[in-house]
C-alpha cells in the first residue's frame, strides 16, 4: 500500500511540474514604450525584430517599437547610452562587450545589460557568385566584405578566415552591410561577402532572386578547431533549397540574443517574452524564424546573467536561469 501511495504521490507530483512548466503566462499592467534596436533593413534582426515588437505592443502593455542599427556592436553602445531599452546582439559580441574584449578593450566592460532570451542560431554565409570560390582558402587575394569594422560579421570573418591560416591582410576587405555587400556582388564589384544572419537572409534571397548564388562551405577540421578556439561557434547547415542552391552548405553559427539595459522595468522584460513565447503560433503565420523559437532555447544562456523580469517569466514557466 506504501508503494502505491508512493508511486500516486510521484505521478501526481509529475502533474504538477508539467502544468507548472506549461501554464499560460498573463502580461503584466503598467508597461511602458521601448526602442528596440535591431539591424540593418535588409537583415533579419530588423525583419524579424519588427514582428516581433509589433506582437508585444498588440498584445501588452509595453509599446516596443522596433529600429535600424548598425548591428550588435552599436546596439550596445545604443543601451549603454540610454537610445534604446532592448536590443539584438550576437552571442559573441554581447560577450566581447561584457568581459571588455576585442572591440570593447579599448572602453573597457559593458555591464548594464542583461539578457532577455537568445532567440535562434544565425549562421556565418559566406556569399559567392564566383563558382570557382569552393573554400575559404580560395578567399586569398579576393575581394571580400566582412562588415562594418568593429561588427560581430567583421570578427566572425577574422576567426573563420584564421581557421584557414588566412588574415585581413591576405584579401581585399571591403567593410559593407549586408545590403550594400549583396549589391556589390550583384554588380561584380567583389568575389564574396561574410554575412551573419539567421537563414534565409533577406539581402541574400533577393540577389538569389536574379543570379546564382552559392555559399562557401566549411570543413569538419577547420570547424572542431574554430570551435575549440571559440566555444560560442556551433556547426550549422543551410539547405540548398534556402537560395535555391545546388548544394547544402556547411558552416558556423553564433546565436541571436535579445539584451535588455538593466534599469528596464521588469514588467516590460516580462511582457515581451509573454509577448513573444505565448503567442508563436501567431508569429509563425508571420515570419518563418518563429520556428526556430523555443523556451528550451530561450532559457539557455550563460556567462552573462539574466534580467530580473525574464528570471521571473522563465520561473512561471518552471524554468530556472541564471540571475544577477
Amino acid at each position: 500500500m506504501k508503494k502505491i501511495l508512493a508511486v500516486l504521490i510521484a505521478v501526481m507530483m509529475l502533474f504538477a511540474l508539467s502544468a507548472t512548466a506549461f501554464a499560460d503566462a498573463m502580461p503584466k499592467d503598467g508597461g511602458s514604450k521601448l526602442v528596440f534596436t535591431t539591424g540593418g533593413e535588409a537583415g533579419t534582426y530588423y525583419g524579424f525584430g519588427s514582428v516581433l515588437a509589433q506582437k508585444v505592443s498588440d498584445v501588452t502593455s509595453t509599446s516596443v517599437t522596433a529600429i535600424t542599427s548598425g548591428g550588435s556592436a552599436a546596439n550596445i553602445d545604443a543601451l549603454d547610452m540610454g537610445d534604446a531599452q532592448l536590443a539584438f546582439s550576437q552571442s559573441d559580441v554581447l560577450s566581447y562587450a561584457y568581459t571588455g574584449t576585442r572591440s570593447f578593450e579599448e572602453i573597457g566592460a559593458v555591464t548594464n545589460f542583461s539578457i532577455v532570451a537568445p532567440l535562434y542560431m544565425e549562421q556565418v554565409q559566406i556569399v559567392t557568385l564566383n563558382p570557382e570560390i569552393k573554400t575559404v582558402a580560395d578567399l586569398a587575394g579576393k575581394s571580400v566584405s566582412i562588415g562594418a569594422a568593429g561588427s560581430g560579421t567583421y570578427f566572425n570573418a577574422i576567426d573563420v578566415l584564421g581557421a584557414y591560416g588566412l588574415t585581413e591582410n591576405d584579401i581585399k576587405p571591403t567593410y559593407q552591410s549586408f545590403g550594400d555587400s549583396a549589391e556589390a556582388l550583384q554588380d561584380g564589384q567583389i568575389d564574396a561577402a561574410f554575412i551573419v544572419a539567421g537563414a534565409p537572409t533577406t539581402a541574400v534571397t533577393s540577389l538569389a532572386a536574379s543570379k546564382s548564388v552559392s555559399l562557401v562551405s566549411l570543413d569538419d577540421e577547420h570547424i572542431d578547431a574554430l570551435i575549440a578556439e571559440s566555444p560560442f561557434y556551433a556547426k550549422a547547415v543551410i539547405p540548398a533549397a534556402t537560395y535555391n542552391m545546388a548544394e547544402d552548405a556547411t558552416t558556423v553559427a553564433v546565436s541571436a540574443v535579445v539584451i535588455a539595459g538593466n534599469d528596464v522595468a521588469d514588467a516590460d522584460v516580462y511582457n515581451f517574452l509573454c509577448g513573444v513565447y505565448e503567442n508563436l503560433d501567431d508569429l509563425a503565420k508571420v515570419h518563418d524564424k518563429t520556428n526556430e523559437l523555443s523556451l528550451e532555447f530561450a532559457s539557455s544562456f550563460v556567462g552573462v546573467p539574466y534580467h530580473a523580469g525574464a528570471v521571473q517569466y522563465f520561473a512561471d514557466k518552471g524554468i530556472e536561469v541564471p540571475a544577477a
